[in-house]
This record gives structure tokens, sequence and C-alpha cells, in this order.
């Protein structure tokens, strides 16, 4: 079972746990990232191209499937203003063993980084400016490459 959401409401991540816990599931795994307040931080706005982002993140979760033996994969993601301390991003992974669900996990958040369509504003003192992507994240996410 694949759930891909991207929207403006907060994440509940125990509604999004109950539901990697799946019969057939010995583990489940997550990642929440959260809106970082530092540097001064004030708020976060993510804009996506809809239907794109979507489909973007559907595929990612499919290579996921394809990869590890997984019972489910999910990956919910916030847009529009958000405040330091909120969820952005919830990604979850049930499989029969802990080493799929870990990796295929890791995999996930790694590859979204790099391969889902987002635009990042931060406001720091009132001033607004647009978030350019990390040279770690695009690291990361060539491990997965082979």
């Amino acid at each position: 079972m694949i759930r891909i959401t991207v929207s403006p409401d907060p994440i509940d991540v125990a509604a999004e746990l109950a539901r990697l816990e799946t019969d057939g599931a010995g583990a489940v795994a997550t990642f929440t990232g959260l809106v970082r307040g530092d540097d001064g931080v004030e708020t976060l706005e993510l804009e996506h191209y809809p239907g794109a982002t979507e489909r973007a993140l559907e595929q990612l979760a499919r290579s996921a499937c394809a990869r590890w033996p997984l019972a489910a994969a999910t990956i919910v993601h916030r847009v529009g203003a958000m405040t330091p301390g909120e969820r952005i991003v919830f990604v979850g992974t049930a499989s029969a063993h802990r080493a799929a669900a870990l990796e295929a996990c890791a995999y996930l958040i790694d590859r979204l980084k790099t391969d889902a369509p987002f635009w990042k504003r931060e406001t720091v003192g009132g001033a607004a400016r647009w978030v350019e992507a990390r040279a770690g994240d695009a690291t990361a996410a060539t491990r997965w490459e082979s």
C-alpha cells in the first residue's frame, strides 16, 4: 500500500503510524521532519507544483517498494506557511523485517529532498528569501544510485 499526501494540513503522526501497522508488517520505520528555527527563521513557506509533486512522490514510493519488500510506504508533505517546530514531512515504511523498513525509509527521505518539486521560502527578520538546495542533500541522495 502506497499513501501520498501533499497538503497544508498539520501532520497527524499517530494516525499515519497506525496506517502503517498493517498485517504482515513486523517493523515500521519513520522519519518526521520539523521546521527549524535556526538562523532566525520566523516562517517557512513551501510551494509545489500540484499533480507533478504527487507523481514524483508516488514514483519514489514505487521505487522503494520495488527495491525492498515493503508492506506499505507513506509520504506526507506539508505545503504553505509553517513556523518553527511544526511538522513539515512524515515518511514511513513497513516491512516484515527492520532492515528493509529502515533502509527504505532512509532512501525515501534522501531522495525526496532532491527529487520532489518543492520550493522553500524563509522569512528572517521580516524579509523573505528563497532557500537554495543544500549540497549535503545531493550527496545523501547519491548513495542510493546503483
